[in-house]
């Protein structure tokens, strides 16, 4: 099984010179943005000497060629910079959000699975039928509602008005993290989970009508054990690739879910950074998200040799 998994190194020199051109466009993108990090600093005590004097401390004067060489030998030596607006060490800023923001993305991925599957697996039982259609109705209800929408819905039905959750934060306890991260995860999740069920539904029909599923019913194989042993797998196999495509864009709205839910992860970082023209912390985050959608592809590959035997991404690297 490990020679399969020989694509690796493969897939992560390819994703080298992807993270740099990430590096160039946000490098460029963020000093785009209107406005000086020294005034933004500096507040109500900015002078034209001051705010010439920290751009000079802060590299700002230079040209941008200049800061950008300068920003990626940091890079390169693991060095993310001084956040301008917390003056302390970016590294220790995203150290401190990177598991905040992944506990509420695998909380979500979970949470849309289990919507998923038991819906994927009621609308391919009989297609076409009632509980199909009902199904499908909530696919595209859930995939037209704006996920900010659908999170402030949640919030003020069951955290203002029932009191069933807190309106915010993130908890200071194993157990606090999943209460608080609940309704987060689960706005993520309704947005998530159209796409999963709309493939897995998909797939389930076309393997239901298989042969060796009607050999398995044959030989007395029904319901749940039916669909657990010989279905679910096989099935799954073309939604992983779906899964993994999602997770990209469920980490962008994780960043605005954040902040609607006041958590103290990589969204609430950047917004709030991006608000103080805080050019490191921008860059550092959007780099950590890039290379996050990186490591999901990569991981979505290794999945689906696992599922799938005769798919050989080393073969097709060869090739």
């Amino acid at each position: 099984m490990l020679e399969r998994l020989r694509f690796v190194p493969a897939r992560l020199l390819q994703a080298v010179p992807v993270i740099f051109g990430v590096t160039l466009v946000v490098f460029f993108m963020v000093h785009l943005l209107p406005g000086n990090p020294a005034l933004a600093i500096l507040g109500q005590t900015a002078t034209p000497d001051r705010v010439a004097a920290l751009n000079h401390q802060l590299g700002l004067d230079a040209p941008l060629w200049k800061q950008y060489l300068l920003f990626l030998r940091h890079l390169v030596t693991g060095d993310l910079g001084t956040s301008i607006s917390y003056q302390r060490p970016v590294s220790e800023l995203i150290g401190t959000a990177v598991p905040v923001t992944l506990s509420l993305i695998v909380f979500a991925l979970v949470l849309a699975l289990v919507i998923s599957i038991p819906l994927a697996g009621i609308a391919a039982g009989k297609p076409g039928r009632g509980r199909d259609l009902g199904v499908r109705a909530f696919t595209l209800v859930g995939q037209g509602m704006p996920q900010f929408w659908v999170g402030i819905m949640l919030l003020l039905l069951l955290a203002v008005k029932l009191g069933a959750f807190p309106v915010g934060g993130y908890g200071e306890t194993a157990g606090s993290h999943l209460y608080y991260l609940f309704l987060p995860a689960l706005t993520l999740a309704i947005a998530l989970s159209p796409q999963i069920i709309r493939s897995l539904r998909a797939s389930t029909i076309a393997v239901l009508g298989s042969d060796y599923v009607g050999t398995a019913r044959s030989k007395g194989a029904a319901g749940i054990s039916l669909f657990r042993g010989h279905v679910l797998r096989n099935a799954a196999i073309p939604t992983v690739s779906i899964v993994g495509v999602n997770l990209g864009y469920l980490v962008g709205g994780s960043l605005v879910i954040e902040k609607v839910f006041a958590i103290p992860g990589l969204g609430s970082l950047m917004i709030n950074a991006i608000f103080s023209r805080d050019f490191p912390t921008i860059q550092a985050v959007a780099l950590v998200v890039a290379l996050f959608v990186v490591v999901v592809g990569i991981g979505t590959d290794v999945v689906y040799t696992f599922l799938d035997p005769r798919v050989d991404f080393s073969a097709k690297e060869r090739a």
